[in-house]
């Protein structure tokens, strides 16, 4: 399938730019996508980030240079990006486990990681409901808080903003704003390529802003996919969103935030619809 021959031709960039600074949002562009969906897919399909995947790679291919070169240690940690000897040897160990001197030693055992092909799987799975929905642009009020282009580096920003939503009673302000569609709490990622990233805590609303924040989400078609349970089973929808409905679905990802919509906001037993914004291939 197409989708996933420019995945596959990003991991082939990849494998030519090692030696680089690996361009993050070139990559986006072969799998033409943002380089935030890019990063949500490559991790839900290889299960791990990209910038680990890029760790191990580099680390694989250092180890191979140290046990069967006399090159110096530290020009080989230059050669992978690594400018600092301190954070090439923490980078190294984190991999293999020892120092990058000890794997010159005889006899001493390092890690491999392959270069990762992808690829469409047929599996039984269980049925998925979704409905395709065109929305103009509606507003949104709330707060929000920036992201790191780097998506790990958020996994902590997100939880911690709603924990605190919830303790200093912005949630319960934000439920009494609602009065558009979507009925619900919403958590937006907002993170084209042409705008700093951003995660919003918000509602639809037409009322007066206060002291929140407000950002228009734009036009788009929407896959709606609903579902049920804890916060970790919309993580799991999320996946298999990613890698069992969109390889085969005749949509692609489009420029536009994707939505997480709260409709009972109890973290144990919640109800919500993950909104991916999605183009005709």
């Amino acid at each position: 399938m197409e989708w996933v021959k420019r995945l596959n031709q990003s991991i082939q960039y990849m494998e030519e730019h090692l030696t680089d600074e690996i361009d993050i949002e070139r990559l986006a562009r072969i799998a033409c996508c943002s380089s935030y969906h890019f990063q949500r897919m490559f991790a839900y399909m290889a299960g791990v980030t990209l910038s680990e995947y890029i760790r191990r790679r580099k680390m694989s291919l250092a180890a191979v240079d140290l046990q069967n070169t006399d090159v110096k240690i530290i020009d080989i940690a230059e050669k992978y990006g690594y400018h600092s000897p301190t954070s090439f040897n923490r980078a190294f160990q984190g991999i293999h486990g020892i120092a990058p001197s000890s794997a010159r030693e005889e006899g001493v055992s390092v890690k491999s990681f392959p270069p990762i092909t992808f690829k469409v799987t047929v599996k039984g799975a269980e049925e998925m409901n979704y409905r395709i929905e065109k929305k103009d642009a509606f507003r949104i009020i709330g707060v929000s808080s920036p992201l790191s282009k780097e998506i790990e580096h958020n996994f902590t920003i997100v939880p911690k903003m709603w924990q605190e939503a919830a303790m200093n009673g912005t949630i319960q302000q934000l439920a009494k704003m609602i009065d558009t569609e979507p009925y619900g709490l919403l958590g937006v990622s907002a993170c084209g390529d042409e705008e700093d990233w951003k995660y919003f805590i918000a509602v639809p609303s037409e009322k007066e802003r206060g002291q929140f924040e407000e950002y228009t989400i734009p036009a788009s078609t929407w896959a709606v996919f609903p579902g049920e349970g804890t916060n970790q089973s919309i993580q799991e929808l999320e996946q298999r969103i990613v890698t069992e409905w969109l390889p085969s679905s005749g949509y692609e990802y489009a420029n536009a935030p994707d939505i997480e919509v709260y409709l009972n906001p109890d973290p144990q037993n919640a109800k919500y619809e993950v909104w991916i914004p999605v183009i005709k291939k």
